[in-house]
């Protein structure tokens, strides 16, 4: 049985390539970026205002004092969209400007309205009245100031969020390199999982594809439902694996039948293509019969989770997740830092995943309370937690306000490097 640590490097290996395709940067919602994406312009693209107010050159006002005064004629008005005012330097003069108006030539800095003193009078100034020497450039946005061209906007294996949107468009970028988006062919198996809202107590309600289908919703696969395998199925099942090498499915995941008992064919099918990286069972805690395959010579990957639906989910986020994040290129995921509220005990050899409640104390400080009812049966006790903990093996005790790792459950919270 493999440890946790080993089994993510078999992962890692086994590696499947993603090819790229370019899109329109307003529908990148995400989808990650398959290279680095730079700035063809400046932003802003000229000097402008971030006031309402009136532009002067500063250096007309160097002189000035409420004792020597000067009166600055209003030459017009600079609206946001007005082009660019390049008449020749006119000393003592100024033009009213509205925020986002671009700065004329010979001008340097804006006056803000509620400082203006107008002359004769405000209804309809013809000057503005300066008794004071003014600083330079201020309330002025400069020309490349948030962007230069060839600034980089955004990173290789970035996951695009309306942020990046919102800059792309911004500066222009109409079209992006992406990576393609997976699809992912899912199977439930079992005589007793059924679609139906009213069942037996023999019957269990198909809820792993609806979790997995979910967590789709914010992020980046396309997730297809296979159906239900019966315990009868395996040359059924057999079929299909050799569909998907000749198909446009890039993972096939199953939920249950990989355990050890009569039924559990999913792992006896795999071993009979041509595997180059392979795992069956992870010294782990829920989740320990989880299997993972690769395709020799295609590429095509094969998970079997535990059919448990809090196995299932632990499962796709600590060995499902990291295999998408690695054949996307997506940057590396980094867990959150928190102090333990409650002390805990486990087997020495197990890592385990934990279902915890991740808080803020009032002095600032992460804190993560470990809940009860960590069976893999229990679901009350998931839905209570906003995050995974997770206590590697090599360690049994742990005590209160021990810093251990936690992971959002939900991918689009997740932190990266």
């Amino acid at each position: 049985m493999k440890s946790f640590s080993q089994a993510l490097k078999i992962i890692k290996k086994g590696k499947i390539l993603i090819s790229d395709e370019y899109i329109e940067s307003s529908k990148s919602l995400n989808r990650i970026s398959a290279k680095d994406i730079y700035s063809n312009v400046n932003y802003p693209s000229a000097n402008n205002s971030s006031f309402d107010g009136f532009a002067i050159n500063s250096g007309d006002t160097k002189n000035l004092s409420k004792k020597k005064n000067k009166l600055f004629i209003i030459l017009g008005s600079i609206a946001a969209g007005n082009k660019l005012i390049k008449k020749n330097f006119q000393k003592f003069k100024t033009y009213e400007i509205m925020t986002g108006g671009l700065l004329p030539k010979g001008f340097d800095t804006i006056i803000p309205k509620e400082k203006i003193i107008y002359y004769p009078h405000e209804k309809e100034p013809k000057y503005i009245l300066i008794n004071k020497k003014i600083k330079k450039f201020q309330n002025v946005r400069f020309r490349g100031s948030d962007f230069k061209k060839k600034d980089l906007i955004v990173k290789k294996g970035t996951r695009l969020q309306s942020n990046h949107i919102l800059a792309l468009k911004t500066l222009g970028v109409k079209k992006i390199k992406v990576k393609k988006i997976p699809n992912i062919l899912f199977f439930s198996t079992g005589n007793e999982i059924t679609n139906q809202s009213k069942i037996p107590n023999w019957k269990v309600r198909n809820s792993n594809f609806y979790y997995i289908q979910s967590i789709n919703n914010n992020f980046s696969f396309n997730l297809i439902n296979g159906g239900i395998l019966r315990d009868k199925d395996e040359l059924i099942f057999e079929k299909y694996l050799n569909k998907m090498i000749k198909s446009k499915i890039d993972i096939i995941i199953t939920s249950g039948a990989v355990s050890a008992g009569k039924f559990d064919y999913i792992p006896k099918i795999v071993k009979k293509f041509k595997l180059s990286n392979y795992f069956k069972g992870v010294a782990i805690r829920p989740g320990k019969p989880i299997l993972f395959a690769k395709i020799k010579g295609k590429e095509k990957a094969i998970f079997g989770l535990p059919g448990n639906p809090i196995s299932s989910a632990a499962c796709f986020r600590f060995f499902v997740y990291p295999f998408i994040e690695n054949i996307l290129d997506l940057q590396h995921e980094k867990p959150i830092k928190a102090c333990l509220k409650n002390s805990f005990e486990k087997k020495n050899n197990l890592t385990r995943f934990i279902k915890s409640k991740l808080n803020t104390t009032k002095n600032g400080k992460l804190e993560v309370e470990l809940l009860s009812g960590q069976e893999s049966f229990r679901i009350n006790s998931f839905v209570k937690s906003n995050t995974w903990a997770v206590l590697p093996n090599g360690q049994s005790r742990f005590k209160k306000g021990q810093i251990i790792d936690c992971f959002f459950p939900n991918l689009s919270n997740k932190i990266l490097d």
